[in-house]
């Protein structure tokens, strides 16, 4: 009996003692009860993410902010960050939220757990379902990368995920989700928005190669494989499709496909060199032989935030975020928004993804949209066509009177904005067509004029 006794005291002590150790952990660490399940499309057809990049979170009040203006700086610290995420939160109502690295920056972080617990409370708080990758600075503090990651996986309402199961892969963090359509709808347990998740790295390990990390081969080859399997559902009945579904990649660090763009080709600000990796990884190569990617969003360099689009693709940076991470005074800290929406049915349900739109706020009195644009719209090219050809046919009767440049000042100034409309660089293309229609071997006047023309997207 004595022994018995002993043995339920004993029992007992050890319950109570993990009772209390559980009662002391923080709420967000003990997520995985509460883990959503999956992502569908809202009743009213669309799908909102909200892309944080470079929170760069360390301690809360104490954590000082970075070039801010002086006027700012006596009050400012991490709880500006956790402000505008609560800001954008309540203005936008997202369905989902993506963390694109550098959520703390370990380096002046005392405790990373606890704050990658504060940068990520206000979006638990929310009960909006979040995903996060890492940067280059996560893990410069108390926790090697692995375990940022693993804590990361285990908080409340997340989707992230510590590594695909069965694959042999670099880095921590790659991993798919799938957004299916509107519950109800037939497209309901079906994807119709894939987004990629992927560690772009942190630091080179290569002695001779110097810099940033890259997207390795292990998880182009992991990506491709996912790739082909989730278009391989989507063309595949019920309601098999002929192409397939839109993917959205984000990562950190951005690809040396960036350094394309100029001012003259991009949506936004370039304020800073591209700090890519030194190397190429062919990641880009990578995606455009899968067909399916229509925009990626990174972070890492905090003041430049424009959208360009390479061979289909967009490659889009979000903006500094937070206020312990560089920036420049008087810039306004930003966040990315995109929205996709769905096609209507013939039988006035929800069908596939019709649009692709993006924009971005920012963290100023009246929390600013700008920059709103277009990245993606299933089965244009009819539509392209319609316009296009309407287009040519009013070039046609101002070059008769030798005035393209008065048609182009007439573009630029009209209320009727055709560029948007009909989302492709009307300008570039009249440009690009401008020497066949003016070329006497090819354009008589009294005769009809041809255009051969190419429709960007």
């Amino acid at each position: 009996m004595q022994t018995l006794a002993s043995n339920t005291s004993r029992v007992l002590l050890f319950s109570l003692a993990v009772l209390l150790f559980l009662y002391n952990i923080p709420t967000c660490v003990l997520g995985a009860a509460s883990q959503p399940k999956s992502l569908h499309f809202s009743k009213n057809g669309e799908f909102k993410i909200l892309q944080v990049a470079d929170m760069h979170y360390s301690n809360g009040k104490s954590t000082p902010c970075l070039d801010v203006l002086p006027s700012q700086m006596a009050h400012c610290s991490d709880l500006n960050t956790s402000a505008f995420i609560n800001r954008m939160i309540q203005a936008e109502n997202p369905d989902f939220i993506a963390f694109t690295g550098d959520n703390i920056f370990g380096f002046d972080s005392k405790d990373s757990t606890a704050s990658l617990n504060e940068a990520f409370a206000t979006a638990i708080a929310s009960n909006i379902p979040w995903a996060a990758v890492l940067g280059n600075h996560d893990q410069e503090g108390s926790l090697p990368r692995d375990g940022v990651m693993k804590h990361i996986v285990g908080m409340k309402n997340t989707l992230s995920q510590f590594n695909p199961e069965a694959h042999i892969i670099d880095g921590f963090g790659n991993y798919n989700l799938e957004v299916k359509g509107v519950i109800g709808t037939g497209f309901e347990n079906k994807s119709v928005l894939n987004l990629y998740f992927l560690d772009s790295g942190d630091y080179s390990t290569v002695p001779t190669i110097p810099g940033y990390g890259w997207i390795k081969p292990s998880q182009q080859l992991w990506f491709q494989r996912t790739s082909e399997k989730l278009q391989k559902a989507y063309t595949s009945k019920p309601l098999a499709q002929k192409g397939p579904a839109p993917g959205l990649v984000y990562f950190h660090i951005p690809l040396p496909e960036f350094a394309s763009f100029d001012s003259s080709n991009f949506t936004g600000v370039k304020q800073e060199g591209i700090s890519s990796a030194s190397v190429n990884s062919g990641f880009f190569s990578t995606m455009l032989s899968t067909g399916d990617v229509k925009a990626v969003f990174t972070g890492h360099d905090h003041v430049n935030d424009f959208c360009g689009e390479l061979d289909g693709i967009h490659l889009c940076y979000a903006g500094g975020f937070g206020y312990h991470a560089y920036g420049l005074a008087g810039w306004s800290r930003r966040a990315r928004v995109v929205v996709a929406s769905l096609d209507k049915t013939a039988k006035g349900g929800w069908g596939v993804v019709k649009t692709i739109k993006t924009w971005k706020r920012l963290d100023n009195r009246h929390l600013s949209t700008i920059d709103a644009e277009i990245l993606y719209s299933k089965g244009s090219a009819g539509f392209y066509l319609f316009y296009v050809l309407s287009a040519a046919a009013i070039v046609a009767a101002f070059v008769e009177r030798n005035k393209l440049v008065e048609f182009e000042q007439w573009v630029e100034q009209s209320s009727f904005n055709i560029s948007q409309l009909v989302d492709i660089k009307l300008l570039d293309w009249l440009r690009e067509v401008d020497y066949m229609i003016l070329n006497p071997t090819r354009f008589k006047q009294q005769q009809e004029c041809q255009i051969s023309f190419k429709a960007y997207r």
